[in-house]
Order: structure tokens, then sequence, then C-alpha cells
């Protein structure tokens, strides 16, 4: 207990400072029209070492080989083949903003089979398209493998996910986004977390910083620029003279739980009103001890199972009615969960009531 309460404590002095902080104004918005786009495609996997899709039940892997062998000329009309070494797979990548023809980008490999291991294997050319239908680069290449697996006559091991790999730098672009930003004459700032605070905070700093109104808070997730009144000759020089100007965000209180490790994060604006707790619990357990009557050695009968069970409940003493005073800052609502003196999972039910109560003044955000 006293150690997950140091941990706690750990965390949330680390935490404390980062809301106190400015932050620069690239790593609290998204530039609208600078943005990534999703691409997938479907493809082949060979080199496998007898890892790869069972075709009987695979039968799309094996209408892709052939598709590839008549493309390459070979004929396999009416051939039978039943290789071990081929996977289907999906290809997934990300084109990031700018990407110019020739450029080359990671992509994440798949399988959708019953292939065992991607390990060693090689993606055939694939293209990638997006959601418009298009194709935008091609990938090829040698997969890396994410897993181990091992494989005996009763036994089986696997670690990690060998179904699945990287291959990186493993496309190349094809098609490029249409997108002509030197011909923008507004920029406009999208909030990662919008914040009426944050998004006047941000327009102040720029329009300080060129020392007239250039900036203009549309809503507390938008600031549109006017690159007229920047000065700057072209917006990618009107970035570069606002993106790293430093701005202190404002955040809404949270608290945010994770009931599989019993861990809790609050942040450093959580407020907590004063409250009485009482807290307890009860056990029940349920012990199954069954016995085996026999008959007599020489007498006619069948041994018998006779049903035992045992049932308790148990409850535990508690804390008894605890007052948890009213905190003004991060230390004092921490000082007073911690005179409660429960274990975590106990801490993250007590919350939960305290925010029902109307007492935890913060987003309760349950993981």
């Amino acid at each position: 207990m006293h150690r997950f309460l140091a941990i706690f404590l750990a965390l949330l002095t680390l935490i404390q400072p980062a809301y106190a902080q400015s932050v620069r104004i690239k790593d609290l918005v998204e530039i609208d029209g600078v943005r990534s786009n999703d691409l997938v495609g479907y493809g082949l996997v060979v080199g496998l070492n007898g890892t790869g899709d069972g075709l009987r039940n695979s039968p799309f892997t094996e209408e892709i080989m052939s598709n590839i062998l008549e493309r390459l000329g070979v004929n396999v009309t009416g051939e039978q083949f039943r290789p071990r070494n081929v996977a289907a797979v999906l290809v997934t990548a990300r084109l990031p903003a700018f990407a110019r023809i020739g450029g080359q980008i990671d992509v994440t490999v798949s399988a959708i089979g019953d292939a065992k291991s991607l390990l060693g294997g090689t993606l055939i050319m694939t293209p990638l398209n997006a959601a418009d239908g298009q194709i935008y680069a091609v990938a090829q290449g040698t997969i890396i493998a994410g897993g181990v697996e091992a494989e005996g006559e009763a036994a089986r091991v696997i670690q990690g996910v060998p179904t699945a790999g990287v291959i990186p730098s493993g496309a190349k672009v094809e098609r490029e986004v249409e997108f002509d930003f030197s011909k923008l004459s507004t920029l406009r700032l999208a909030l990662r977390e919008p914040d009426f605070t944050t998004a006047a905070r941000i327009e102040d700093v720029i329009n300080r910083s060129i020392g007239r109104r250039a900036a203009t808070m549309m809503d507390a997730g938008t600031i549109s620029v006017d690159l007229a009144r920047t000065g700057s000759p072209s917006p990618a020089r009107a970035i570069v003279s606002i993106e790293n100007l430093a701005v202190e965000p404002q955040r809404r209180a949270r608290v945010v739980v994770d009931q599989r490790s019993g861990t809790i994060v609050m942040g450093s604006d959580v407020r907590i009103s004063r409250v009485a707790v009482a807290q307890g619990g009860l056990t029940l357990r349920i012990e199954e001890a069954p016995l085996a009557i026999q008959p007599n050695p020489f007498a006619q009968g069948q041994t018998v199972v006779v049903p035992r069970t045992g049932a308790a409940i148990e409850e535990e003493p508690g804390i008894g009615l605890a007052e948890v005073p009213a905190g003004t800052n991060l230390s004092e609502v921490i000082a007073g969960l911690n005179a409660l003196g429960v274990s975590p999972m106990d801490m993250i039910d007590i919350l939960k009531s305290i925010k029902a109560a109307g007492a935890l003044h913060a987003d309760f955000v349950v993981m």
C-alpha cells in the first residue's frame, strides 16, 4: 500500500508541472489542410517456412496468387497447387502531408487468413489506395515480424504477434495529394483539445508577436490567421514565425482511472469539496469438499459421492466514517484521500462515489 502511494505521488508530481509550464503552439494545434492520409492495400506474402495460409481454409489466397502468376506470364489455369509458404495480407500505411513522388513511407502488414507466422516473408508489389480509390503508393519488401513461435508434437508457444509485421520505408509514393499550400490567404489553427481560454491565449500571443491584429479566435477550437497581415512572404514562413511561440494551455480538470491495473492519475486542477466517506466490504466464500462413501468390502453396493458445500460471508471492518476535507490544490486533495488508507481498487470506488455525490469537481474517465 505504501509503495503504491509513493508511486502515485511521484506520478502526480511529474504531471503537475505540465499544466503550469508553457507549451509551443505547434504542440497544441493542427494546421487546417496539413494532414496525413490513410492508405490500404491487399497483397501476398511469399517465402514463409511452411507457416502460410492453408489454401483450403483461405481460398482468397489461391485466387490472388493465381492472378499474380498470370500477370507474370505463368498460366496456372486448371492447375492444383497447395503451397504453405504464402499468405494473404492487408497492408496499411499513412501518407504524410507534403509527401512527394519517390518518397518512402513505412507500412504495416497483417495476415487475414490462418497463417501462423509472417516471419521471414517478403511482400510482393502491392498497390495502396486512399479513400478516393486512387493508388498513392506501392509497397514491397521483407517483413520484420514482431513475434516468435515454436511448436512441437504436443505443445506450442507464441510470444508477441508473429502474424503482423512492418516494412520500414517499404512503400514508394507514386501520386501526390493535390493541395497548393502556397496559395492560401488564411490559416486555420485547430486545437487538439478545444478550450476557449487556450484559444484566446493563442490569439493574444500571435497578435503580440506580429505587432498587429492578424489572429482571430473563431470558437473554442479554431483560430484564424490572416496571412496578409502577418507580413510573411509565404504561408510556410508565417507558420514558422508563430508555431514556436509559447502558450500556457488551460485544460479541464480530469481524473483518469484504469480499473484493470488500479492506476489513478489526477490533473493539477482537480478540486474536491468537504465530504465524509465510510468504506467496507463483504467477502463471500464458497468451498466444495465432496465426500466419497464406499460400501463394505463384501457388501453389494456402489460408491456414492456426497456433495459437501461450505459457505460463509465475512464483513471487513472498513474505515468507519472518515472526513475528507475540502482541497484547494492537488496536494491537499491527495492528503485527504490518502488519509482513508485503503487499497487502490477501493480508492477507485471511493472516487466514483465522491463524483456521484457532487463533491469531486473534475471529469471522471474510466479506462
